[in-house]
């Protein structure tokens, strides 16, 4: 079981016409994103009722997982204030994925890209950037677009470090840059990698990892392990970032505070973080 990571409105209405795809009380394995998910942005604190839906899960022998964008050294602040024991931690965006039972599947950026993404920083030194290794994450510089969405955090806010990119990457495995830049300034970017994609949860800035990446991928491999499958698992998110996992899962569950296109992309939505979404689409399904 996993608490802290050890290894460095809509009213409840669904978004489509059709019936969802996995309505159905048959599921094994739940996934959760953090901010905005399990933690509110008023609070910052996972509500009461949240907590109980976690407990009945796991009483119901049905596996919960983290499945964020933050790096496993991001997570703590935040863990460490939920009396939950997760099973495991799909991290940054699923390209670092591990358990307490000595799992661990990871995939960082290609290092040509790296390459490209400094060189790339180096040319529009006015942009911050956020690099995430598997226990240690950095900004290339600090700026107030960078200190505006830490404050959003709250006490759920990481510490901040501030290092050198082209010193660490050559001898650092990164699993994730975030940029602080546009979706115009993003497709530039990615377009001049051959092995890096964008996601994005927050408009200020997006995530770049791998292009065979990302949430689903974390799901699986976390099903390829224990057995369960896509059509098993039931997954929670609020952000863009959120979009492919929500497509992706038996049941996908945009909470009722989601971006547009993670309730595009949802089975059901339901009410948001502060109004017992997660309860109420647990219960909605027959889950709980």
């Amino acid at each position: 079981m996993t608490r802290l990571p050890s290894r460095a409105g809509s009213n409840g209405t669904p978004p489509h016409d059709t019936a969802p795809k996995g309505a159905s009380p048959d599921i094994r394995a739940a996934f959760f994103d953090i901010d905005g998910t399990l933690t509110s942005f008023a609070t910052h604190e996972i509500p009461a009722s949240t907590v109980r839906a976690l407990h009945s899960l796991q009483d119901r022998g049905i596996r919960i997982y983290i499945c964020s964008g933050r790096a496993p050294s991001h997570m703590s602040v935040v863990l460490d204030t939920m009396p939950v024991d997760f099973d495991g931690i799909v991290a940054m965006n699923g390209q670092y994925c591990f358990d307490e039972s000595g799992f661990l599947e990871t995939e960082s950026l290609d290092p040509h890209d790296v390459d490209v993404i400094n060189r790339w920083l180096d040319g529009h030194p006015d942009v911050v950037a956020n690099f995430c290794e598997s226990d240690y994450v950095y900004f290339n510089q600090v700026t107030d677009t960078m200190r505006a969405t830490w404050r959003q955090l709250g006490k759920t806010a990481p510490a901040v470090h501030i290092d050198d990119p082209h010193v660490r990457t050559p001898i650092h495995r990164t699993y994730q840059i975030s940029p602080y830049i546009p979706p115009a300034a993003e497709r530039e970017l990615t377009s001049l990698c051959a092995h890096t994609t964008g996601v994005r949860w927050h408009p200020s800035f997006t995530d770049l990892i791998p292009s065979d990446g990302g949430k689903p991928r974390g799901i699986k491999r976390f099903g390829d392990r224990y057995g369960f499958t896509q059509k098993e698992t039931i997954a929670f998110g609020d952000g863009g970032n959120d979009a492919t996992m929500l497509r992706y899962a038996g049941i996908g569950v945009a909470m009722g505070n989601a971006t547009e296109d993670a309730k595009a992309a949802a089975d059901y939505v339901t009410d948001d973080v502060d109004h017992d979404g997660i309860m109420n689409a647990l219960t909605h399904f027959s889950i709980l």
